[in-house]
């Protein structure tokens, strides 16, 4: 007999404010026992020293998850010139310091070199793994590993503050860019060093960041219910965006009820209006607004919608 999983069914997805010095999964298992949640995920690991937007996904909405970590991403990051550490940011040990001698036109100039599709080679510090450990474990031995250089894309940097030896930056940024790492490199081309002193991730892909809530205003509403002695959920869950928007950007479809049977028992299906190729959103019913969202198919070879990953409830799951 399957043992229960703990918690309750609540599918979604929340925009988590992360604070600062918290790690991501910290925040994490904060969120899933305030929620109560039977499973929860986070989209993309934020450094404890950085704050900002973190979509946490609850229950099915864990299955969507790689959607987000797939999107761009908006960070705010202040760099501290003259100072170049061992991490790229206020957390490592000092490597070396030199004065600043900088000039609007030299700035400029630096900043520019990294607008547009550029190489990136990933920062020790970073998550990435190497023969199954994350490099920054590599990093805390003393241990330099071999590291492939990737294609990211800066699709803007705007400068907005350049005072004394601190410069604020706005940069919009592809999947997998490593925001220490151009920071530590302008450092570099500026000839005096560099690391993060601030950072903070403004925006995933295209959530809302009016939807954004503090680990403070969670915890009040818990409070709230408990102290009103209404079920958590009350105030908790109208908190949540629904699964589909891990998926924004994806094409929809709409299959009858018997087509929705089959993609559920791992079958693919035919759709109408269908493209030839890709992923798709799979909706139940005569309209995407209308429908029930069941998941994300594959099309195959022959055009058909394969399932990928589909939305099980808790009623499916009874014998």
């Amino acid at each position: 007999m399957a043992k229960r999983r703990k918690g309750r069914p609540i599918n979604g997805v929340l925009l988590l404010d992360k604070p600062y010095e918290m790690s991501s999964n910290s925040a994490l298992q904060k969120v899933k026992r305030i929620y109560f949640a039977q499973k929860a995920g986070h989209t993309g690991a934020l450094d404890p020293l950085a704050t900002g937007m973190l979509p946490v996904c609850l229950g099915e909405g864990t299955k969507f998850s790689q959607f987000l970590l797939d999107t761009d991403k908006t960070y705010e990051v202040t760099a501290k010139l003259g100072v170049r550490t061992t991490t790229s940011d206020a957390d490592g040990d000092i490597v070396s310091e030199k004065e600043v001698n900088v000039g609007d036109d030299a700035l400029h100039k630096a900043l520019d070199s990294f607008r547009g599709t550029t190489q990136q080679v990933p920062s020790m510090y970073s998550a990435l793994k190497y023969q199954g450990q994350p490099l920054y474990k590599y990093a805390r031995e003393g241990i330099e590993v071999p590291r492939e250089s990737r294609s990211i894309t800066v699709f803007s940097l705007e400068l907005l503050r350049f005072e004394n030896d601190e410069v604020d930056l706005s940069i919009h940024v592809s999947k997998g860019t490593y925001i220490r790492t151009i920071v530590d490199d302008l450092g570099e081309l500026l000839g005096c060093g560099a690391h993060v002193a601030h950072l903070r991730r403004s925006a995933v892909g295209n959530y809302p960041k009016d939807k954004m809530v503090t680990m403070e205003q969670l915890e009040s509403l818990l409070e709230k219910a408990q102290n009103e002695d209404v079920p958590p959920s009350t105030y908790l869950d109208p908190l949540l965006l629904p699964m589909t928007s891990a998926c924004d950007g994806i094409p929809a479809v709409c299959v009858d009820d018997m087509s929705a049977h089959y993609l559920r028992h791992g079958n693919p299906v035919q759709a109408s209006q269908a493209p030839s190729e890709g992923m798709v959103q799979v909706f139940v019913g005569d309209s995407v607004e209308n429908g029930e969202f069941i998941g994300v198919g594959q099309i195959d070879e022959e055009g058909r919608v394969a399932p990928k990953r589909i939305v099980v409830l808790p009623e499916q799951n009874k014998p």
